[in-house]
């Protein structure tokens, strides 16, 4: 008797296809996602484009969370009972975005293993990046702070190019990001691009020597 071989679960293809508790989503520049205080109930995966997520004080000052790119996922504290939206996510560009809600994200990651091996991945090199940026604040210059984000932002160690292209993003974000006044980035940007590690052709390139300055003592 010839038994059917089932096909091996493929995460990729879990997370490109609308489904069971998936919605297929394609937000345009600055649309918004979600918004602090929403109820937590779905957890998102960015399949194209970039995600900005921003958190407001009691006092109403504004400041941002994380920038989010390709392989990214969000919204994953609903998945430890968190009740509300601790930030606001907006897309930064053109979009691809997978929504998984909560009870299909729990279902799919107790059924198969090979997709908890990739969020498992994606949680504990997001929970490395996270204790990197706390030392980055505590220890590390501005000017480290920034050539940091840039380097982040231009997936360094991840792309084989030498100079990337990273999305438009205002010095004002930068600054939010790292802790640090405008000017301040103004300065370092200008100084970057004096150095050759960043330039300007009507989009921002970051060049990888950037990291020399990551490095330096």
């Amino acid at each position: 008797m010839i038994r059917e071989q089932i096909p091996a679960f493929e995460p990729q293809a879990f997370l490109a296809i609308a489904g069971r508790g998936k919605t297929i989503l394609n937000p345009r520049k600055k649309e918004l996602l979600f918004s602090q205080g929403d109820a937590a109930d779905a957890v998102f995966y960015i399949r194209t484009g970039r995600v900005r997520l921003t958190a407001v004080s009691p006092r109403g000052k504004e400041a941002v969370v994380a920038i989010l790119g390709p392989s990214h996922f969000f919204g994953e504290g609903c998945l430890a009972a968190q009740p509300e939206r601790m930030t606001t996510a907006k897309s930064m560009a053109d979009s691809t975005i997978v929504r998984i809600e909560k009870a299909a994200m729990v279902r799919v990651l107790h059924k198969e293993k090979t997709f908890s091996a990739l969020f498992m991945a994606y949680l504990l090199s997001h929970n490395v990046r996270i204790e990197e940026e706390l030392v980055e604040q505590l220890f590390n210059s501005s000017e480290k702070r920034l050539a940091r984000i840039l380097l982040l932002l231009a997936n360094f160690g991840r792309e084989e190019k030498r100079e990337i292209v990273i999305p438009k993003m205002s010095q004002e974000t930068l600054a939010e990001m790292i802790g640090a006044s405008r000017s301040k980035v103004r300065f370092f940007m200008n100084k970057f691009k004096k150095l050759g590690f960043i330039r300007y052709d009507g989009e921002l390139r970051v060049h990888n020597s950037l990291l020399n300055i990551v490095l330096q003592d």
